[in-house]
């Protein structure tokens, strides 16, 4: 099949289904008649289709040129939704935004973010402020930052201290999913072969701050059976989380990715069946989602995690 058509060529497509009259539509796009109609002769060919029907009083669209509508209609509406992306970029952003990154740059896609705001902002400056998951909406709160990446879904809670905040204060779109699983020291496979959440809380625990995610999941985990975890030492850290359980102090959750490098690199032990569900998200206050620069951050990592 040939190239199908070009953007004024599908316009027009749709301007005709909607007008149901060639004349018409020429009116609404400010062609002639004839060019109208060569178009759409056009069309059909290239698409091997009927696309409409003679009427008394104009045209009517096929079976085959109401599906090729619909598409139509969402090209249409896909460009118009750059443009005015493009229109909110360009020459519009300037100042600071004050970005809560978590866990590591690689794994958020932060380079790529940088960049894409370098290259359509260049006037916006990007501050980074590292931090654990739950201290993200803190800050968001306090005014600290203005967006963030978080682990988990906001409204789960557990992250603050002191009065629950209302989980509408926070716009928190979800990036990805993704798994922890629990690891052990090399040669703990006995060990752990075979216990449940109940038999692996007894065992040595590297643990993390409320604000951790790796807390926040845990909890949910023991809390459910009523027991508590066996906690040896507290890391806030996953680089040095690892690094002791590499050393033999106990175990910890860890992203599956890094676990599986871990287990092929340094032979710590995947615990069988000990996995959680969690997600990558993006967040500000909603009260603030539509300033440029954060609406500007939003659009970004929509782009960048093809959302």
């Amino acid at each position: 099949m040939e190239q199908l058509t070009d953007l004024r060529t599908l316009r027009s497509f749709v301007t005709v289904a909607r007008e149901g009259n060639v004349s018409r539509a020429a009116d609404v796009l400010g062609l002639t008649q004839p060019a109208i109609s060569l178009q759409m002769k056009r069309l059909a060919e290239r698409t091997e289709l009927t696309l409409f029907v003679r009427t008394a009083k104009g045209v009517d669209l096929t079976p085959d040129g109401a599906a090729l509508l619909v598409k139509a209609e969402q090209v249409l509406g896909a460009l118009e939704d750059f443009r005015q992306t493009a229109r909110r970029m360009k020459g519009t952003v300037r100042g600071t935004l004050k970005l809560g990154t978590v866990i590591d740059p690689d794994f958020i896609r932060l380079g790529q973010f940088l960049h894409e705001m370098i290259a359509v902002a260049p006037d916006l400056r990007t501050q980074l402020t590292h931090g654990m998951s739950g201290d993200v909406p803190v800050r968001l709160l306090r005014g600290e930052i203005d967006a963030g990446y978080f682990l988990g879904d906001p409204a789960d809670g557990g992250w603050w201290s002191g009065q629950e905040p209302d989980p509408s204060a926070f716009h928190h779109t979800v990036l990805t999913k993704f798994k922890y699983r629990v690891v052990a020291p090399a040669g703990w496979r006995n060990r752990t072969s075979g216990l449940d959440w109940s038999g692996l809380a007894s065992l040595p625990w590297i643990a993390t701050p409320p604000a951790s995610v790796h807390r926040r999941l845990l909890d949910a985990q023991f809390d459910a059976l009523g027991v508590r975890q066996n906690e040896v030492a507290v890391v806030d850290q996953e680089s040095s989380m690892l690094a002791m359980v590499r050393s033999g102090v106990g175990l910890c959750l860890c992203r599956e990715s890094l676990a599986l490098y871990e287990e092929q690199a340094h032979g710590i032990v995947i615990v069988d069946g000990a996995e959680v569900e969690t997600t990558l998200g993006f967040m500000s206050l909603a009260n603030r989602q539509a300033e440029p620069s954060i609406g500007l951050a939003f659009d970004l990592v929509g782009k960048i995690w093809n959302l």
